[in-house]
């Protein structure tokens, strides 16, 4: 287990991203995918209210609705660390101190929680003072609604003002981050916003770790694969460096025996800062491979590796 920042979260090395849940999985596949990732020592959940909002007919919430179901169906609320966001729904944007409020309101609902145990500022909010987004969150945090909070979608120089800003006017501090990151884009992280991250003591908890499932194996030049994720997939076989990435993944993966997945998420979790990276499922046998990746630890030469190939 893991601990996030200096907070008193701790967590299954693997994070389960649930974006996926009632738009490529419906509530039966989600239901299998939960009861399989908690089945195997998983126990940390990432949603937000603005999932599935981009499928036609949705109108955001839909994940939320799900997990809570499951919790209420299977009586784990308590055996689990449930994140989710605030401020990506259409219609409701933002980080304003009454948008926070309301949408805790409605997520808490649709969990059929009292309190979250991660709640993120899913995207930055030029437009609402940083001070009021924060005492926002920590008003949230003195009434039992939110144990901690997270920014997500943060740059370095606005994510240290956040840090600075709580620290002065002692309101609730953000103890993670999340962020764009994986072996073939590490560039969106590595450098500053990572100091920023590593020098106020936070945890990192990327997303799109799987690189929207091209780190999987799954997409190889030529092949064909019905997902309605390829299209985010498919501009990767067009670098040579993901390519490179991707041979190395193989050799590795070969020689543990276990799926490619596993490798990717194994050099995540090896990286400076990182708590517990994200990655998602639609089936008990995806699960099964992301579950591999919390036992393994790759040798200093796989990460030379893999690193080599990455750069």
């Amino acid at each position: 287990m893991n601990m996030i920042g200096n907070s008193e979260l701790s967590v299954f090395p693997l994070c389960l991203g649930t974006n996926i849940f009632g738009w490529t999985a419906d509530q039966r596949q989600a239901f299998e995918v939960l009861d399989a990732f908690t089945g195997g020592g998983g126990d940390f959940l990432d949603t937000a209210d603005s999932y599935s909002a981009w499928i036609p007919g949705h109108s955001g919430g839909e994940s939320e609705t799900i997990i809570g179901a499951w919790m209420a169906s299977r009586g784990t609320r308590d055996d689990v660390v449930l994140a989710t966001k605030v401020g990506g729904l259409p219609g409701r944007k933002g980080l304003s101190g009454p948008n926070i409020r309301m949408a805790c309101e409605d997520s808490l609902r649709r969990l059929g929680t009292d309190h979250i145990d991660l709640y993120w500022a899913h995207y930055d909010d030029p437009e609402t003072p940083i001070g009021e987004t924060l005492e926002a969150f920590d008003t949230l945090i003195r009434e039992g609604k939110v144990r901690y909070i997270g920014a997500s979608n943060f740059g370095p120089e606005r994510l240290a003002e956040s840090l600075q800003i709580s620290r002065r006017e002692g309101l609730a501090s953000y103890i993670a981050l999340q962020q764009h990151y994986n072996l073939v884009e590490r560039e969106l992280y590595e450098g500053p916003l990572a100091k920023v991250v590593a020098d106020n003591g936070l945890s990192s908890i990327p997303y799109y770790g799987l690189a929207r499932g091209f780190l999987t194996g799954k997409y190889r030049t030529g092949s064909v694969v019905e997902s309605a994720r390829a299209a985010g997939a498919a501009p990767y076989l067009e670098s040579e460096r993901a390519l490179a990435v991707l041979e190395a993944l193989d050799e590795i993966a070969e020689a543990r025996d276990v799926e490619v997945a596993a490798i990717a998420l194994a050099w995540l979790a090896a990286q400076p800062t990182v708590a517990a990276p994200i990655a998602s499922a639609r089936s008990v046998e995806q699960v099964s491979a992301l579950l591999d990746s919390a036992e393994l630890t790759l040798s200093e030469a796989e990460l030379v590796l893999l690193n080599a190939a990455s750069a």
